[in-house]
């Protein structure tokens, strides 16, 4: 059986910590911040873990990771 490749996009965006821990960036701090209020920015700084539902598309497309 061939080698599976990982999705390089995945990998810059998630961090595995476990098999039951994956960290996300919140969007929306990238660009256009002028116009936000400084408590929506701060709001968006945070660290969150990824939903169960979504964790099982993720691995799949990450076999070697995690």
């Amino acid at each position: 059986m061939y080698k599976l490749k990982t999705s390089k996009s995945i990998t810059k965006r998630f961090k595995f910590k476990s098999k039951n821990k994956i960290l996300r960036r919140m969007a929306g701090h990238n660009h256009l911040l002028q116009k936000k209020s400084s408590k929506r920015k701060q709001k968006l700084r945070k660290v969150l873990t990824l939903e169960k539902v979504d964790r099982s598309s993720l691995i799949f497309k990450m076999p070697y990771v995690h």
